[in-house]
């Protein structure tokens, strides 16, 4: 699914001053694996996650997505690489708070040309496999924080992407809701869906498959979770996603 070699990534700050934040980065992710990205602040995971997400370009060095050389691509092919094979989930849910959250997980798929009944059927399907069937005329305020974050999980997979990419998804939850969001992703793992999060917390890494970790730009460590956690299964409204278009 995806393959890095040699990546490199360099910011220029002001007249002279060079910023490394990748150095060299070499990095397999095969299909429907489930990995965290792990590292203290300034490691260049996040720099790494948006060169992956198609948000930004590697100065040196290749990046393959399922075979297909993505580094040299131009702005509006990336775009249309970010539209139909990625999804995202951020740390601050950026859910629209007039809207429902049908209309919510609705709204990236306007961009895709589907009809209103198309795009009316994957989001209920959407929120269904994240357990919000029942709450899918509600707007955000009226959602908890997990239950929002389930929301933009569903907005993100309503667009039948390849990968799903989030960027620390647990950093405004408390402990429950967490658990609740990595029960999700472990559910739509399991139903196939390549994951990739980013994380500081040890604890929500060991709910992924794997580890990679980065420290000042490099691979550091790129182990496999020996004693995964597996989210617990009581929610408000159990994930079903056996029957979802993947």
């Amino acid at each position: 699914m995806i393959q890095i070699k040699a990546l490199k990534k360099t910011y220029k700050m002001g007249k002279s001053n060079i910023v490394y934040a990748l150095r060299g980065v070499d990095l397999f992710i095969a299909s429907g694996e489930f990995v965290a990205i792990m590292g203290p602040s300034g490691s260049g995971k996040s720099t790494l996650m948006n060169i992956i997400g198609c948000l930004d370009r590697p100065t040196e060095g290749t990046y393959e997505l399922a075979a297909e050389e993505i580094s040299k691509k131009s702005d509006n092919e990336l775009a249309a690489i970010r539209n139909k094979r990625i999804g995202f989930v951020f740390q601050t849910f950026n859910l629209l708070p007039r809207l429902s959250a049908q209309a919510n997980v609705e709204l990236p798929l306007v961009y895709r040309g589907m009809s209103s009944s198309a795009r009316r059927a994957a989001a209920d399907e959407a929120l269904e496999a994240v357990g919000l069937a029942e709450r899918k005329k509600h707007k955000p305020q009226e959602l908890s924080g997990g239950q929002q974050q389930r929301v933009a999980i569903a907005r993100a997979l309503a667009s039948n992407p390849s990968i799903i990419l989030a960027d620390e998804p647990t950093g405004n939850l408390d402990s429950r809701s967490g658990t609740e969001v990595m029960q999700v992703f472990q559910k739509l793992n399991d139903a196939g869906i390549t994951l990739i999060v980013v994380t500081h917390d040890d604890e929500i890494a060991q709910h992924a498959k794997r580890i990679v970790r980065l420290r000042d730009g490099l691979v550091v460590s790129d182990e496999a979770v020996t004693e995964r956690l597996l989210a617990g299964t009581t929610i408000d409204s159990s994930p079903q996603v056996e029957g979802f278009a993947l």
